[in-house]
């Protein structure tokens, strides 16, 4: 079994401390680095080549989001993942740390299962979205979207079917949801996703669902 490479990204000492001593103690995770400001992130990224970053939204000298957006702009063939952590679900930065690449966030006070079993959904390629901050995201998306969106470069090549699953990813079901509510197997909806996500030219799910958003493809409070 191929370990998960990871580098934490935070400027307390004992939350890394704390992440470390967590994550070490999973067979399929191994700790690659710490740093402990964004400038650091994207230097030791750059060197040690992690699958997911875990990032601290606030930090010195480089913020996060501006750590995460140089970080994912010189990703080569190794693709490195960032996930953002946060101490607050309804933080200001939510919105941008997604623009600029993050895969997903997850709050600082989870269960330590949970923290595991996000780095591993992230490093697979997929979006992590707690339910409160995708709330928060359509918030922003909605005041954010303008009055005449224009439709994405790519849409036109969408099937039908592909479109449905396309706003069912902006609205932050997972697969199993989206094969539940279209009643297709899960094994079809991997396939819509990856197909539509190469169509319209996306890293992963987080910008399908910016997308989404901002060329109005989905509507805030429309449901389906």
């Amino acid at each position: 079994m191929t370990s998960i490479r990871l580098l934490i990204a935070d400027d307390q000492a004992l939350v890394r401390a704390g992440f470390r001593m967590i994550l070490d103690a999973e067979d399929d995770l191994d700790v690659v680095g710490e740093a402990s400001d964004g400038l650091d992130a994207v230097e030791q990224a750059k060197r040690l080549k992690p699958d997911v970053v875990l990032m601290d939204i606030r930090m010195p000298e480089l913020d996060g989001i501006e750590a995460t957006r140089r970080l994912l702009s010189h990703a080569g063939e190794h693709p490195t993942r960032v996930l953002m952590l946060t101490t607050f679900d309804l933080n200001e930065y939510v919105y941008e740390a997604l623009r600029a690449g993050a895969s997903g966030f997850l709050l600082k006070d989870v269960p330590p299962e949970q923290l595991a079993a996000g780095i591993r959904v992230v490093a697979q390629g997929e979006a992590l979205l707690a339910p409160s901050i995708t709330r928060r995201l359509i918030e922003e998306f909605a005041a954010a979207t303008p009055a005449r969106p224009t439709p994405p470069p790519g849409l036109d090549e969408l099937t039908a079917r592909e479109l449905e699953v396309f706003r069912c990813v902006a609205r932050g079901l997972s697969n199993a949801e989206i094969a539940a509510e279209l009643v297709v197997s899960e094994t079809t909806v991997k396939t819509h996703v990856a197909r539509l996500l190469m169509k319209l030219g996306l890293r992963d799910r987080v910008q399908a669902v910016v997308l989404a958003y901002e060329s109005g493809i989905a509507i805030p409070g429309a449901g389906r």
